[in-house]
């Protein structure tokens, strides 16, 4: 057993101390007394806990390598990573057919424009396909990834500090989620061109035609495709759907261990940002930008996934804090972010956050 007194005592040579262990060996009481020092409010605060919910260390984003331990799930999670990319460019080229589509409802009759909006659409929504396929790749690797980093007996701090390949493909994700889902909301044309279609494929069906195209997107898929695409950010549904299904498939798991491994990743992130010893050791401003998504894509994740959220009083993410240290960034890079906890976050407007926290974010 160990406490933690503070307060002052004079000694023989009026030494005076201002911290006190006290702790028992073979049922003997002892006392140790320290000398005021400058670190001793961020050490009192350690040793009593004050801080537990705010944990730091450094997270190595740039150069995190699998242990043995590790590298099972973490091939696993590379497999479907590395498609990431191609995926984000692929959605960041994507122009839409809607010219041709307007051609082809104002002149309904003429059937070579019937053809071209048709023939410009079945691609574009087989590439949709493409992209709502890696979603559910992307439900499989961090349900994967939960397991691994929630499991007993290590805490959440645990398993990030010492499974940081892990950690950096959660990140990873989150990083992924967020920018998929900002090319998403700034392109109308997805959904304009995904209407057009399932509308034509409806017709023909009414009309006993078969086209050749529901071979590779039937009706249950188009189905599916469109309640995907009808969110407004798809990727963190996904996420949370999948984060939401892992905690009820794991019943006898706290759902304390999966919030916990959210809110730790938050505040190491948070503490990463702001520390000076810690933020030196990016070799890039694109790493400093991948810390603050991601901090930014797990606050949204807990928001969506906690009971109460990320805003409220009891939330073990430091939300004003988090806040702050992207309000100290160029405003150029954050106000993205900043209007990703603004717009897509749930609990944000609920009674229950403070004040000061939405006028931050007015």
């Amino acid at each position: 057993m160990l406490l933690v007194f503070k307060g002052s005592y004079g000694g023989p040579r009026d030494i005076h101390a201002s911290l006190f262990f006290f702790y028992v060996a073979n049922g003997v009481w002892f006392c140790v007394a320290f000398p005021r020092f400058a670190g001793m409010g961020n050490l009192l605060k350690v040793l009593t806990r004050e801080i537990e919910n705010y944990p730091h260390f450094f997270l190595d984003f740039e150069n995190a390598q699998p242990t043995e331990g590790e590298r099972e799930i973490w091939n696993q999670i590379s497999a479907v990573l590395q498609d990431s990319e191609s995926i984000l460019a692929d959605l960041q080229a994507y122009k839409g057919a809607g010219p041709e589509i307007r051609d082809a409802i104002q002149n309904p009759n003429d059937i070579q424009l019937q053809e071209k909006a048709w023939n410009a659409v079945c691609p574009l929504v087989v590439r949709l396909k493409r992209f709502y396929e890696f979603s559910i790749r992307l439900e499989k690797a961090l349900q994967s990834l939960l397991e691994s980093l929630t499991c007993p007996p290590y805490t959440p701090t645990q398993h990030l500090e010492r499974e940081q390949a892990l950690a950096k493909e959660f990140a990873e994700i989150l990083h992924f989620t967020l920018r998929f889902d900002e090319l998403k909301m700034r392109n109308p044309a997805i959904q304009n061109d995904f209407s057009y279609y399932r509308r034509t494929i409806s017709r023909n069906r009414i009309n006993n035609m078969h086209l050749d195209i529901e071979n590779e997107v039937n009706n249950e898929m188009a189905n599916r495709m469109s309640l995907f695409y009808a969110e407004a950010t798809p990727m963190l549904k996904t996420l949370s759907n999948a984060t939401m299904h892992f905690v009820s498939e794991n019943k006898t798991l706290p759902i304390e261990n999966t919030t916990d491994c959210l809110s730790t990743m938050t505040s190491v992130c948070k503490v990463m940002l702001e520390t000076p010893e810690y933020r030196s050791r990016f070799t890039s401003e694109e790493t400093l930008m991948f810390c603050m998504r991601v901090m930014v894509g797990v606050i949204i994740l807990y928001d969506h996934v906690h009971p109460v959220g990320a805003f409220c009083k009891t939330s073990k993410i430091d939300m004003k804090g988090c806040i702050k240290v992207l309000k100290e960034q160029a405003p150029d890079s954050v106000e993205g972010l900043l209007n990703a906890l603004r717009f897509t976050t749930k609990h944000l407007n609920d009674e229950s956050t403070s004040k000061q926290i939405r006028a931050m974010l007015q």
